[in-house]
């Protein structure tokens, strides 16, 4: 979806099953009433017709008094999955196969479209595989209801009322049927799952049948997921990074997305691939280097298609299985679950309770949610360097016991006791 927050394409593949539609009919409240009657009236001022805000709504208000929708965009874990955790469940042998087994049926169709977009065919084999499943699970919600839902809700009214619009453009100009318009809780549609903006924005026909139809038309979809990235500035050819190693005397504070060097710089400092060898990408090439679970884990040169997965979905554990599903399908290695490292595991508790101390010594203005997001990320590299810690961004044991002791009037620093005279 096209928002100053990047383009958000959410999967399915986690979603919690909802019925479609209501089983029976819930008289809404006068401020729900009120509410739809305006939102109505902003949809065909902006250029929505009165038929396609009847054929959407006719006399179905949408009204639900405990949401499901709701109940997934605000729920959250017990623990934060960790990146290992997270990439073994969606890189897994059985998804491995299947990408490789869709790829050999799929490149030979769809080669020219390889160098018409400049995305390689691998890559969205992953992002097919990752979104759902390989076309196996759209979602089971109808998308005007649940952006409607979505739209009244405090949490985010401001986006989800966008994708709303977009969704009613949608059903203007191409008139699908609103029933048949199904995606997931939040508005994700079809084979990639567009959210309804991105389709707006970047879906092709690419089959020349005079319609745009990411649900059915496979040659649509992948195309209209091709486009898009080629669009964002995809480099053709280029792969998404590596692991690699770091030299014992890393200066944690240089790690993160929002930290450029060229490749050249990396190899003076010390940085080498996984196996200790010589770094072979171009001297002049700016990367970046990556510490999902901190010093303690497994580092990752990060290239620029990385960061254009991100732009698709702002999670780097979510680039990192792309990449890797997408290594898996181009090569004949034998799949692996990435190595368990059990000293990473933070609780949502622990996370939620830095943010709150953060936030209440005015350091930064966090979003307390629990989840380890670049902005809490970046802000827990300032209290590691208060607390004169290694800087990489990653919450632990001894950073949460340094937080226990911490005393206002001297910082991080053990408070002298004072002195007693013997008379």
């Amino acid at each position: 979806m096209k928002t100053k927050f990047g383009i958000l394409l959410l999967a399915t593949s986690l979603c919690v099953p909802a019925l479609v539609g209501a089983t029976e009919k819930v008289v809404p409240p006068e401020a729900y009433t009120k509410w739809l009657n305006a939102l109505k009236e902003e949809m065909v001022e902006r250029g929505i017709s009165e038929e396609t805000i009847d054929l959407a709504y006719g006399e179905n208000d949408y009204y639900h008094p405990d949401p499901e929708v709701v109940k997934i965009d605000r729920k959250q874990i017990e623990f934060v999955l960790t990146s290992t955790e997270y990439l073994n469940r969606v890189v897994n042998a059985q998804r491995v196969a299947k990408a490789r087994e869709k790829y050999k049926q799929l490149y030979p169709l769809f080669k020219d479209m390889e160098k018409k977009y400049g995305v390689q065919i691998n890559y969205l084999i992953a992002f097919w595989g990752m979104e759902t499943n390989f076309g196996q699970s759209f979602g089971n919600y109808e998308v005007i209801d649940a952006l409607t839902t979505l739209s009244y809700d405090k949490r985010r009214p401001k986006f989800f009322r966008e994708e709303l619009y977009q969704a009613l453009k949608i059903i203007d100009k191409w008139q699908v049927n609103p029933k048949q318009m199904e995606g997931s809780w939040a508005g994700a549609m079809g084979h990639f799952q567009f959210m309804p903006s991105t389709f707006n924005a970047y879906a092709v026909d690419y089959n020349g049948d005079g319609k745009i139809d990411i649900w059915h038309s496979f040659e649509d979809a992948i195309a209209s997921a091709a486009n898009y990235l080629s669009a964002i500035g995809w480099k053709a050819g280029q792969d998404w990074g590596e692991e690699v190693s770091l030299p014992w005397n890393f200066d944690y504070a240089m790690s993160g997305r929002d930290v450029k060097k060229t490749v050249k710089q990396w190899r003076k400092i010390g940085v080498k691939t996984k196996d200790n060898k010589k770094l072979e990408l171009p001297d002049d090439e700016v990367v970046s280097i990556i510490l999902p679970e901190g010093r303690k884990g497994a580092a990752y040169l990060i290239r620029e298609n990385f960061r254009k997965i991100m732009n698709w979905n702002r999670s780097e554990n979510y680039a990192l299985a792309i990449g890797m599903l997408a290594d898996y399908i181009k090569s004949d290695a034998k799949w692996k679950p990435v190595e368990m490292n059990p000293a990473v595991r933070v609780k949502t508790d622990d996370v939620l309770k830095i943010q709150a101390f953060i936030n209440k010594l005015g350091w930064f203005k966090l979003d307390e949610d629990g989840m380890l997001g670049s902005k809490t990320r970046n802000a827990i590299k300032k209290v590691q360097k208060k607390a004169n810690m290694p800087q990489d961004g990653y919450p632990d044991y001894q950073l949460l016991q340094k937080i226990n002791r911490y005393n206002p009037k001297v910082g991080f620093a053990v408070p002298v006791p004072e002195r007693k005279l013997h008379k």
